[in-house]
């Protein structure tokens, strides 16, 4: 009976030890956050803000966080791959920069949590059931702010007083710019302007859309959001400056590589933001219990050279509400 005795407490003190190193392996492992984007190369501010985020969350990369970034260097097509390679990974989380990340992510799994830092229209592109409730593995911050166009048609109209007929570029394939469109109507109404909108949904519409609104005498263009028209957009540029027609686009890549002025979302707002929600996921959250959340943040660039080009005068009080004047 005293060997049996000494044998189960030897068993016990085997089992205990175990499930102290197991407990230890545990909570010794290092969460894995994926992130993935086109091209993580063209505006490395966006992970900066990501990670600043963190920090501010009091996590230390390489000590309590690991991030494992995948960029597809423009090319579309290697997403899927990529996604797929942070699923076998085995990330606590994926966090995507763009539509085209979040589908290759969804099509990847339907388990491990997906955070947006930023999409057009989350519903319209199937990736969840409503902003409240996602319902599914995906959640995180959207643009979706279809007030932005009517307040680019106000500056425009401050900058060019007698502004009558403006010219809109879109690109009716991506998700959320029929939204757009209708708020620039809403504005165009009371502020007594015609607007022609046009659809670039290639490089070889850009010189026809420019031809036409030449042809209807448009005074001034807005340019929204898309990949296509963000892509070309020193082409459009080109003949901004030939016909010599104020413009405004939605973000300020565009007025820093030399366009008039830009309205829009503050993306590393988004980006620092969303470190947030991978916080709360990693704390226990379920995505589909974390509402999808829209800007707070807006931003106005103005570039003088740019106005110098087509010989326009920017009003001071339109300089005064801007966050950044290149001169």
């Amino acid at each position: 009976m005293r060997k049996v005795g000494w044998l189960s407490i030897l068993i016990a003190v085997v089992l205990l030890a175990v499930a102290v190193i197991a407990e230890a392996q545990q909570q010794s492992k290092i969460p894995r956050i994926g992130y993935l984007g086109v091209n993580l190369t063209t505006d490395p501010s966006r992970a900066d803000a990501f990670r600043q985020g963190l920090r501010q969350l009091g996590y230390a990369e390489g000590k309590d966080i690991v991030i494992e970034s995948r960029g597809a260097d423009g090319k579309l097509d290697r997403l899927n791959e990529l996604a797929a390679d942070l699923v076998r990974l085995k990330v606590d989380v994926i966090v995507t920069l763009g539509p085209s990340p979040t589908r290759s992510a969804k099509a990847a799994t339907a388990t491990i949590p997906i955070v947006m830092t930023q999409d057009p229209d989350p519903v319209g592109n199937g990736f969840v059931a409503s902003l409240a409730h996602p319902g599914r593995n995906i959640t995180g911050l959207s643009t979706l702010s279809p007030e932005l166009s009517g307040k680019q048609l106000e500056l425009l109209r401050e900058t060019v007083p007698k502004l009558s007929r403006v010219a809109v570029f879109g690109t009716s394939s991506v998700p959320g710019q029929a939204l757009l469109l209708r708020e620039i109507g809403l504005a165009a109404g009371p502020l007594s302007v015609q607007l022609q909108s046009l659809d670039v949904l290639g490089p070889k519409d850009i010189e026809s859309a420019v031809g036409a609104a030449i042809k209807e005498h448009a005074e001034a263009l807005i340019v929204l959001t898309g990949g296509i028209l963000s892509a070309h957009r020193t082409r459009i540029f080109e003949y901004v400056v030939k016909h010599r027609l104020p413009a405004i686009y939605s973000g300020q890549q565009y007025v820093e590589a030399g366009g008039l002025m830009s309205y829009g979302v503050n993306l590393t707002d988004l980006d620092r933001r969303a470190a947030t929600y991978v916080d709360k996921i990693l704390k226990g959250a379920k995505p589909s219990d974390l509402p999808v959340e829209q800007p707070k943040k807006f931003e106005f660039f103005v570039n003088l050279k740019a106005a110098k080009q087509i010989g326009l005068t920017i009003p001071l009080n339109v300089l005064a509400r801007a966050d950044r004047v290149i001169k």
